[in-house]
């Protein structure tokens, strides 16, 4: 099991901060990728016990011989673009973070399946935390999901459009971690959440 950890609300306050001092894109991502790293550090100790490396960039070479030796691995799930993130279309809010992160891994080491671990059920129609009437989306590929054209979308858009071009890694999985069972039940293949399709 490769573990990615993602940024959270820390880091969308640390881009709010870092807006409003006018840092650039790339700048925003260095800080984006120690939230990341502070949250996997967490988990790595949380697992200790159990023997799971945390690893960093610069050792994904050797992440195929720490799952032989230990079955698992941490790393935080935001891409090594650093100072290099490229500029949104929009905006100054890095488009690569931690989901595209994460599935890069999944893909380039061709893994079993990527599942998304939030804190939603999975694809709504609109935000349900804000929107009441939006509606629950089991499952949809990426070209149904562009052409509802939705103002809010569970995980990055980026991914999406990573999966169209994927060799591996032609679907993923968001699940709700606060809902006790769900990610056993993903990890042994039920359909718990939502399920994109790259086609």
């Amino acid at each position: 099991m490769i573990i990615g950890t993602g940024a959270g609300t820390r880091a969308r306050h640390a881009y709010s901060v870092g807006i409003e001092l006018g840092m650039p894109t790339g700048v925003l991502s260095v800080l984006g990728t120690f939230v990341s790293m502070q949250n996997a550090r967490m988990i790595h100790m949380l697992l200790a016990n159990e023997g799971i490396p945390f690893i960093e960039p610069i050792q994904f070479p050797q992440l195929p011989h720490y799952l032989a030796q230990r079955n698992a691995v941490v790393f935080f799930g935001m891409p090594p673009y650093t100072f290099w993130q490229p500029n949104p279309a929009v905006g100054r809010i890095p488009p690569h973070r931690t989901d595209t992160g994460s599935y890069l891994i999944s893909e380039v080491f061709s893994a079993r399946s990527m599942i998304y671990v939030k804190d939603e059920r999975g694809l709504y129609t609109a935000d349900p935390k804000k929107d009441k009437n939006a509606t629950f989306i089991p499952k949809i590929s990426v070209p149904e999901l562009r052409a509802l054209d939705l103002k809010d979308v569970v995980i990055e858009r980026a991914v999406l459009d990573h999966m169209e071009s994927a060799t591996n890694t032609r679907s993923v999985q968001i699940i709700n971690g606060l809902e006790a069972g769900n990610l056993t039940r993903a990890l042994n293949g039920e359909h718990v959440g939502t399920i994109i399709t790259a086609d």
